[in-house]
């Protein structure tokens, strides 16, 4: 899924050069605040996501809802289209039918993020860590989604407090003989 969207923000990059070079270089200031957004928001859910990777630890997923997982589907493709707004429109129905989920909540506060909706990622990733494992990527995520939105905020001692609680999410599983 990295590489996929990777390559679909630099075909996206691409396009955009080739228009501004089939108009002779000039472009709209809509067109530069949507290739200035996009990547921007596409990085900060990498930052996120790289931190949540899974490595030589326990990992436990829960059974979900079909209803919801049809909806995450829906949601994973909008986001590789860079429709964030629409992403987190699908999440909000998700979220109706699994209100606890730890994991779509951390996915909206994600998403909020790439929408610079700083205050509303930090509510999210704090109430998917209440509600989830406190160990392994999802909690990675949540800490890293409070360190980049403090971070954004300019509050560089509640980032160096979230940057220091990611490491204590990882958790070794145990020695199996």
């Amino acid at each position: 899924m990295k590489l996929s969207l990777s390559l679909r923000l630099l075909a996206g990059s691409a396009l955009m050069l080739g228009l501004a070079a089939c108009t002779g270089g000039a472009s709209t200031g809509a067109a530069e605040v949507r290739t200035t957004t996009r990547p921007e928001g596409a990085s900060l859910l990498q930052q996120v996501r790289s931190a949540g990777q899974v490595g030589d630890e326990l990992d436990v997923q829960p059974l979900r809802d079909p209803r919801v997982e049809d909806l995450r589907a829906d949601a994973t493709t909008a986001e590789a289209r860079s429709d964030f707004a629409g992403a987190a429109r699908l999440l909000e129905q998700a979220a109706q039918y699994a209100p606890e989920d730890p994991d779509l909540l951390q996915w909206q506060a994600e998403l909020a993020l790439a929408s610079r909706d700083w205050s509303r990622a930090e509510t999210l990733a704090t109430q998917s860590w209440e509600k989830g494992p406190k160990l392994g990527g999802l909690c990675r995520r949540n800490w890293t989604t409070l360190r980049i939105a403090a971070e954004q905020r300019g509050d560089a001692a509640a980032a160096a407090l979230a940057g220091e609680r990611v490491a204590g999410c990882t958790v070794a599983p145990p020695v199996r003989l």
